[in-house]
């Protein structure tokens, strides 16, 4: 075959590639505009409208399978479209106009390179987003860290927090009470006034979190294993001398069980069953747990996966609310399922005594149907008022499956990267250190990966100052070679004596 014409196949294909290429871009911009019309009146805030338009198209965009393109386009030297999350349009305009030249296209003129402020748009609002909520930082993925209630008595343990790196206190309202809350909230105003460093607060409704308000073991038996039966009920005084017994926060969840259904205590730690059902009780048998037994106690958390355990504000949220308010940097918002879970929130809100306009949502996803609705709750969330994702691993863990997790909170991230909203990587980070001063190979991998959100979130334990230098010390190296999905090739230094 002459050269002149195996050139004219490849530029014939490179051409054909190029019409392919045009139609998915219209595509998305003819389905994205649908979508976001559909969106519009959620959307008052003027400076969301751009993230949410990018968030439509980047819906859009992912309904296609686009690996046969991107098998493409490499050969060519041209981006295989994996990291356009924040600027779907100007990446793929940026693909079509360096294709029309390569292939001589005679309709080049037609297709002009985008301009660099509108590929870096989406970066620099997230960016943006990030420090108006998590405040400033010298890295670029801010970590946050639980409070006990014992830090209420320990002024000088939360300076160290806060000198030692900690950007945000996190104080969990399903524990405590508000003298203990304040107390906390007064201390760490004053570590961030003696240490000069940023401290930001946030403070989480509890929801309706189900968890366990007591147990009774048989006689001779502390733990729970395999095979055990357990009786759950909202009576104290339910079940015999043979099984466990184990009340509940929320007894109207015995109505929505039905046989069969799988129960998960404590992040996942026990499964069980639900074998009988009865008015106001159920019996459930244990099909997991550690062969040594699983330790059990009050406040354990318990999932009903599937099922919908009720209003994502529970009554002593309604109590406490003002006072989060009034007093906290950002409200966590937990278990929010749907986005007309936030219609609630902005109600109650708009019944406090100060202006809360600006005052951040994070919003804690941690159910299945969080996820399947996770686009309507960010623009109806986002187009209100600044706004944060929590990835909350460990009841999405147990809601979904283990075996989701790691690919639906990459999911989480790309969505919220397309809407350009900051993400917080929370549950179990360096969890062995943090309580028990251990460090494990594997958990080091996965605070790694964490570099890829805004925020970090650890939990309380003896050792949490030690993890905060190891966070800060992995996020300084690990900012060199990674920012979100993009690598970034620094020069590296492994393999050479010089």
């Amino acid at each position: 075959m002459e050269m002149a014409e195996t050139e004219d196949i490849i530029l014939r294909q490179q051409r054909d590639l190029l019409k392919r290429l045009i139609w998915l871009r219209n595509q998305v911009e003819c389905e994205g505009a649908i979508r976001f019309k559909k969106w519009e009146s959620w959307i008052y805030r003027e400076e969301f409208i751009e993230s949410g338009k990018n968030l439509a198209n980047y819906l859009a965009l992912r309904k296609h399978d686009l690996r046969v393109l991107q098998r493409e386009l490499s050969p060519l030297g041209l981006s295989s479209l994996g990291r356009l999350e924040s600027k779907v349009l100007p990446s793929l305009d940026a693909v079509i106009a360096s294709l029309a030249r390569i292939s001589q296209s005679p309709k080049s003129e037609k297709y002009p390179h985008p301009a660099k402020e509108n590929i870096q748009l989406g970066k620099k609002l997230l960016k943006k987003r990030s420090t108006e909520i998590f405040g400033k930082s010298s890295s670029q993925t801010r970590i946050m860290v639980t409070l006990s209630g014992e830090t209420a008595d320990q002024p000088k343990f939360i300076e160290n927090l806060v000198a030692r790196g900690m950007n945000v206190a996190r104080i969990n309202c399903a524990h405590d009470d508000r003298e203990t809350w304040k107390s906390m909230i007064h201390y760490v105003r004053e570590a961030s006034a003696n240490t000069g460093s940023s401290c930001r607060i946030m403070m989480d409704l509890a929801g309706p979190k189900a968890r366990i308000t007591g147990v009774v073991f048989p006689q001779n038996q502390k733990r729970v294993f395999r095979g055990n039966m357990i009786r759950l009920s909202d009576n104290p005084g339910a079940g015999n001398e043979s099984q466990i017994s184990i009340t509940v926060s929320i007894p109207q969840i015995f109505s929505k069980l039905v046989e069969g259904q799988e129960v998960w205590i404590d992040d996942g730690k026990i499964g069980a069953q639900v074998e009988e059902l009865a008015d106001g009780s159920c019996t459930l048998k244990v099909f997991h747990a550690s062969p040594k037994g699983t330790k059990l106690s009050d406040s354990k958390g318990i999932n009903f996966p599937g099922i919908d355990v009720g209003s994502a504000l529970s009554d002593a949220d309604l109590a406490n609310i003002h006072f989060v308010a009034e007093n906290a940097d950002m409200i966590g918002y937990s278990f929010i399922q749907k986005a007309a879970d936030l219609d609630m929130l902005e109600a109650e809100l708009s019944n406090v005594a100060i202006d809360t306009s600006l005052l951040p949502i994070v919003a804690k996803i941690e159910t299945e149907l969080a996820v399947q609705n996770l686009p309507e709750i960010i623009v109806r969330a986002a187009g209100r008022r600044p706004l944060a994702i929590m990835i909350a691993r460990g009841d999405l863990a147990v809601e979904i499956g283990y075996e989701r997790l790691a690919e639906i909170q990459e999911e989480i991230m790309w969505l919220a990267e397309a809407a350009h909203i900051p993400v917080i990587w929370a549950t179990q980070v360096l969890e062995r250190l943090v309580k028990k001063g251990i460090r494990s190979r594997a958990e080091i991998t996965d605070a790694a990966m964490s570099v890829r959100a805004e925020c970090v979130m650890l939990n309380k334990g003896a050792y949490v100052l030690d993890a905060i230098e190891i966070l800060r010390d992995l996020y300084k190296r690990m900012h060199q070679h990674q920012e979100k999905k993009s690598p970034q090739l620094r020069a590296l230094r492994s393999w050479t004596t010089e």
